[in-house]
């Protein structure tokens, strides 16, 4: 088992814990941000972080005081220690006179592209869509054109192109607190029209996997590695007590990744800690962002919690496939 990319020289690990038989574990000193590392913060949640310089940096859901949403940049040394600015990203409008945009900005996605750095975040242009932008630097942020019409959630570009396009999922929703959702996948020749939509992952029947029976959207942005994509996603039941989020995972095929390998029927991590139990809105784990190390196999997944601070969870390469293998929803349904 091989992670195709580049190796990240100080990358956030903590070894598993002796004894412990899951193959994917929360950092000892959870949650790594905590909901007011900001003076102006209410909480931080759902945020995004890529390898740079000697660093990293990212690009965090800062939702403030007034329960407004926005997005702030923010740097670490060694990814478990934040700093975060106080005032949101400001974009600078790019080739285009006016911006499709709102003053909500929310659940962000980073990935790194021939040396350029992709934003993608919930956009309330006349309901929520996919904004897209671009930094090189961190210090000067460059808006798009949104992605695609409202309604839709969770965009996510994978980190390179494939047969010559640019590639996203995303979640088709509706205006609301959407109670339904699968994941397609849409192409792209320059970043600004997409079309050739198709169908990647739906819903799985209750009596399959009820942790994802209602609702699905993708993670992190795709980890390529030698058996195909690697997809960290979320999944949603609805119970007597609300929504529950939890994490799985899925393989699709590299060269078609609308062609799903494998599945996983049980989730990777479900709200059991009191920080993912409770806050703003409790019983969620949402993964936004990973960091996957090609040298040593070694991934660290973000994920928003409660909906109120940001926690990290280890797993390798070598674990994680061979699990989501040998778990394979599609294998239960032949």
């Amino acid at each position: 088992m091989k992670i195709i990319g580049k190796p990240i020289a100080n990358m956030p690990w903590e070894d598993r814990p002796q004894g412990f038989e899951e193959i994917i574990w929360r950092y000892s000193k959870n949650p790594i941000i905590p909901r007011n590392l900001i003076k102006s913060s209410n909480s931080i949640f759902n945020s995004a972080v890529v390898p740079f310089k000697d660093g990293f940096a990212g690009v965090f859901r800062c939702d403030n005081r007034a329960r407004q949403m926005n997005i702030h940049r923010g740097f670490s040394k060694d990814g478990l220690n934040w700093t975060i600015d106080e005032s949101p990203i400001t974009f600078v409008a790019h080739d285009f006179e006016t911006l499709a945009t709102s003053d909500y900005k929310y659940d962000p996605r980073v990935v790194e592209i021939n040396g350029r750095y992709y934003i993608q975040w919930c956009n309330g242009y006349h309901g929520p869509t996919i904004g897209l932008g671009y930094t090189d630097d961190f210090q000067t942020f460059y808006q798009m054109e949104n992605a695609f019409l409202p309604f839709n959630r969770n965009g996510v570009l994978f980190p390179r192109q494939i047969n010559s396009h640019y590639v996203m999922l995303s979640r088709p929703s509706d205006t609301g607190h959407t109670a339904f959702g699968d994941i397609f996948l849409s192409q792209s020749k320059d970043l600004i029209y997409w079309g050739k939509h198709r169908f990647v992952l739906g819903v799985a029947p209750f009596e399959d996997s009820a942790w994802q029976c209602l609702k699905i959207g993708a993670g992190p942005s795709p980890i390529e590695t030698d058996q195909g994509w690697l997809l960290i996603y979320h999944g949603v039941l609805r119970s007597c007590n609300g929504y529950h989020y939890s994490m799985g995972a899925a393989l699709l095929d590299l060269n078609d990744p609308s062609k799903v390998i494998a599945r996983s029927q049980d989730y990777l991590l479900a709200p059991y800690t009191d920080y993912e139990l409770n806050g703003d809105v409790s019983n969620v784990v949402f993964p936004c962002a990973a960091l996957a190390d090609s040298k040593t196999g070694k991934i660290a997944i973000y994920y928003g919690a409660a909906d109120t601070v940001t926690g990290v969870a280890f797993t390798t390469i070598d674990l994680i496939i061979p699990w989501l293998l040998g778990n394979n929803l599609l294998d239960k349904n032949k």
